[in-house]
């Protein structure tokens, strides 16, 4: 697998404006400025755990709502991810693990076989951290894997903090995410796939 893992992205819309760089294999630094504090520490946490490198600038019709921003943020940083990966030759493809915070225990499973499916099994019911519905990040996660083009299981074993369980789920998915996108050395320019290809 040669070659620097990183990507840029621009979103462009009446609703939001977003840049965003990410890069695999750095070292957990992130450099966000969305517009919504909690966000930007999901993303932090996410960042730190995941080991990547991460910049994010946006801007959204806030007054409005949070939902179109944290939406669109999933999708600009679910491309990258997929831009980043490429023909994903080399890669470990599965991860998966459990992740406490307190009180608090999220199961995180994720496969980058190219073929996008969520697993949201969290409470449904509006969570709120000061003003931020901590809801919306079903859409967050959703819009990720949508472009990502992965599957990605989130399931709450316990707790019911909002803020205790939105940031076991970002620093569960930033590790699982690490793990997945791990080159593994005994694989070489393979594709981990019977098929010889991630393709459908």
């Amino acid at each position: 697998m040669a070659g620097e893992r990183v990507a840029e992205r621009v979103r462009e819309t009446a609703e939001t404006s977003i840049s965003l760089r990410l890069d695999l294999d750095g070292s957990g630094q992130a450099d966000l400025a969305t517009g919504i504090p909690f966000v930007d520490h999901m993303l932090e946490l996410f960042t730190l755990h995941g080991l990547f490198d991460l910049t994010v600038r946006a801007e959204g019709d806030l007054a409005v709502d949070y939902h179109h921003l944290v939406e669109d943020l999933g999708l600009v940083l679910g491309g990258a991810f997929a831009e980043a990966l490429g023909d994903k030759k080399g890669i470990t493809r599965y991860a998966s693990l459990s992740l406490p915070m307190d009180e608090t225990l999220v199961r995180v499973a994720v496969d980058l076989g190219n073929r996008p499916y969520l697993r949201y099994a969290l409470p449904v019911l509006p969570g709120f951290v000061r003003d931020f519905n901590t809801g919306l990040f079903r859409e967050f996660f959703q819009a990720l894997v949508n472009e990502g083009r992965f599957n990605l299981h989130l399931v709450r074993e316990c707790g019911e903090e909002p803020h205790h369980l939105a940031e076991a789920c970002f620093k569960g998915v930033g590790r699982a995410l690490d793990a997945a996108t791990r080159p593994d050395p005994r694989r070489a320019e393979q594709v981990v796939s019977t098929k010889g290809t991630l393709e459908a």
